[in-house]
């Protein structure tokens, strides 16, 4: 077993608990912290999705990457306040929650064509295609191991950052020099630990696309998301929340990164789907998401500790331009040109006409033409 613990190759640190983030980088960070490739191979998290159910007592995280390389093992650590329970999530949870909160769709009307409409459109086109064994370092305890589908969880406590970071280095985690320092404020909070090994179920397959959630439940007074360790990554890193409470929830400061911006809130039934319903127990809540970017992760100073506010309905619009038509599909613009110059031809005949019927009655009029 310790064997097989050294050959791992890739090892990712991340601080995981509610974001749907997204990413382009190939090798480090993800939207929710710190990523550590090995010298060997790479990985990547174009996406990465947490949901998390507070009811004022008990916070639940569902989340699941969907992640591209050559990898074969990764792992990360999720540091929770109370003690927690580990099982998988539903896969459809998060299709359930991206149609209550896509946009709203509207056409937008404009007069004069532009690019891609008549007569500036190309019916040919360019040619172009659209586009973790038992504890073995002092100060840490092993509460609890499973192994549930792709995951080999461990539950930790620790006494100890650096005891804590010895325990992970001795257990197969490839960690960055920093990681006990940024694990210092909680184990002073004396928070414990959810270590996540994670393997292809199919053997010598490396991790691409999108993998099972992982549910982590655990007692908290309040709604708090853990991001410090995302000060460790080394790219750019997105943040993206959906958040079921009692009320709207929002972040209480920024903390080092852009102000959050809120791309949906509003009440649900909570019963939706299936899957919806195993979250939030099949009763309504206050449904949030929002989405937050950290151009420098270095700044993060603090966890997301979230609150109240009122519960004020939002929903985005995204809108599609169109040319304004009537009739059959005739352009407006079309018409009202297409008018204009007949009504002027019209009046420039009358005018002729007139000046020709004048020139007959007075050939003074004539002969000074």
């Amino acid at each position: 077993m310790r064997g097989t613990h050294r050959n791992i190759l890739t090892i990712v640190i991340a601080l995981l608990a509610l974001q749907l983030g997204s990413l382009v980088a190939p090798a480090y960070a993800c939207g929710c912290g710190a990523m550590i490739p090995s010298r060997s191979e790479r990985i990547g998290v174009d996406r990465e999705e947490s949901a998390v159910r507070w009811d004022g007592r008990t916070e639940t995280v569902v989340m699941r990457f969907n992640v591209h390389g050559n990898a074969r093992r990764a792992a990360w650590i999720m540091p929770v306040p109370g003690r927690a329970e580990v099982t998988l999530g539903e896969p459809a949870l998060f299709e359930a929650l991206e149609s209550l909160t896509e946009p709203e769709e509207r056409d937008r009307y404009h007069f004069w064509p532009r690019e891609g409409d008549w007569p500036f459109d190309n019916p040919w086109g360019d040619g172009a295609a659209g586009a973790a064994p038992p504890g073995t370092g002092s100060g840490v305890g092993v509460v609890g191991r499973e192994r549930l589908g792709p995951f080999d969880v461990a539950r930790l406590t620790a006494t100890d950052p650096e005891a804590l970071g010895d325990w992970l280095h001795a257990n197969g985690f490839e960690l960055p020099e920093r990681l006990p320092g940024a694990l210092r404020p909680y184990v002073d909070r004396k928070w414990e630990y959810v270590a996540v090994r994670l393997a292809p179920l199919e053997k010598g397959a490396s991790l691409d696309g999108k993998l099972t959630p992982l549910r982590i439940s655990f007692a908290s007074a309040e709604l708090v998301y853990p991001m410090r360790l995302s000060r460790l990554a080394q790219t750019p890193q997105t943040l993206g929340l959906y958040i079921l409470a009692d009320h709207r929830m929002e972040p209480r400061s920024p903390i080092g990164g852009d102000r959050p911006e809120i791309t949906f809130s509003g009440r649900i039934d909570g019963d939706e789907s299936f899957a919806l319903a195993g979250l939030t127990g099949g009763t309504p809540v206050h449904l949030t998401a929002l989405e937050q970017s950290f151009p420098h992760p270095e700044r993060i100073d603090d966890d997301h500790h979230l609150r109240t506010v009122a519960d004020t309905p939002y929903r985005r619009v995204v809108y599609t331009d169109r040319l304004l038509t009537v009739g059959d599909g005739t352009p407006a613009w079309l018409l009202t040109v297409g008018g204009g110059l007949l009504l002027t031809a019209v009046a420039t005949l009358l005018a002729v006409r007139a000046t020709r019927r004048r020139s007959r009655r007075d050939p003074g009029v004539r002969s000074a033409a």
